[in-house]
């Protein structure tokens, strides 16, 4: 059985993950969502207004009342700069297994940031959610998200063809990737400590 918590504020070494607020939109349009080089790797095109970005955070946070809604702003500590998001969805209430996707502004690219937040979402995922299977895909053309999967302890469990079609109509093949519950914890990953802190 799943347990919901909704979108806690959760605290990593140089990470705060924390509810989206409306005024975030733009630092969401100029950080990631308008640059190519990161929407390349989403399904949905780059925004090329602000007004569609204000239209996509007022939508993620109008759904925070919903328990089961688990969506994060990736914030740096010391600055509380707007870095990406990440976010658990698609729970399965038979399995207890869900996905987890993840964007990080193109200037923050190869720092660990985006390992520390997949470790810290997958933590609180295993030990406060109680779920058993965390998955996630990439595009096969973009395999530094592979690293950080396998960075945070996912397995490679093979190749979809065509999964996709971009915003440019393109298929692209998705690599997909998933951690267990159980083997998180005989891996000893779940006595690493990721989290410094969760709070409601």
């Amino acid at each position: 059985m799943i347990t919901y918590i909704g979108t806690p504020k959760i605290q990593t070494n140089r990470l705060i993950l924390e509810k989206f607020e409306l005024g975030d939109a733009q630092k969401v349009f100029d950080h990631w969502i308008s640059d190519e080089r990161v929407t390349d790797n989403r399904v949905s095109a780059a925004h090329t207004a602000v007004s569609q970005t204000v239209e996509r955070v007022a939508g993620i946070v109008s759904q925070y009342e919903k328990e089961d809604f688990c969506y994060w702003a990736v914030k740096l500590k010391g600055s509380g700069e707007l870095i990406g998001e990440i976010d658990l969805y698609d729970f399965d209430e038979a399995t207890g297994n869900c996905e987890v996707s993840y964007s990080l502004g193109y200037r923050w690219w190869n720092q660990g940031y985006g390992t520390e937040a997949l470790r810290a979402v997958i933590e609180f995922g295993f030990h406060h959610m109680n779920l058993h299977k965390i998955a996630a895909a990439h595009n096969t053309d973009n395999p530094a998200s592979g690293r950080i999967m396998s960075k945070a302890g996912m397995v490679q469990e093979g190749v979809v063809r065509d999964m996709i079609r971009n915003s440019k109509g393109e298929y692209k093949d998705c690599a997909i990737y998933g951690i267990l519950a159980g083997e998180y914890f005989s891996k000893g990953l779940g006595d690493k400590g990721f989290i410094l802190n969760v709070t409601g």
